[in-house]
């Protein structure tokens, strides 16, 4: 059997990626190197770095999420060198978010990148961050919350 190119392999994405807002983080985590300089960047905050860190944290992002939807994906671009490849899109789902009683729209803007490893593309960094808007300068000078 043939590896899968890297289009083939970004359609496994965008199936994998709404099971997290439906609280189900494995199909995403299939995708991920198991090398130690994987990570991960959620819009939970903080960055996760090896294996185990990141896998805890997509665990931790499944319990946030209840009846996700995914509403699209909007390429922006993509890259595709012999053994790297990038994809950078906005990704608009709805979920409920921490038992809440209604579900809410979101538009995350998310850069993805993948490695050749053993003839299969495998992501070894997502940052996802719910800037997917412009947003106003004085948003870079608040204090976290």
């Amino acid at each position: 059997m043939l590896a899968p190119s890297f289009q083939e392999e970004v359609g496994r994405y965008h199936l994998a990626v709404p099971e997290i807002t439906r609280g189900n983080p494995e199909p995403v985590k299939e995708l991920y190197s198991r090398l130690d300089d994987v990570t991960l960047a959620n819009p939970f905050g903080g960055i996760a770095r090896g294996w185990a860190q990141v896998e805890a944290r997509l665990d931790q992002a499944a319990r946030q999420f209840q009846d996700g939807r995914m509403l699209g994906f909007d390429t922006v671009t993509s890259y595709t060198a012999r053994d790297t490849a990038y994809l950078v899109e906005t990704e608009h789902f709805q979920a409920r978010l921490d038992g809440a009683a209604v579900a809410e729209e979101f538009a995350l803007r998310v850069t993805s990148i993948f490695r050749r490893e053993e003839g299969y593309w495998k992501l070894v960094h997502r940052h996802a961050d719910p800037a997917a808007r412009p947003q106003s300068r004085r948003s870079l000078t608040q204090p976290p919350a």
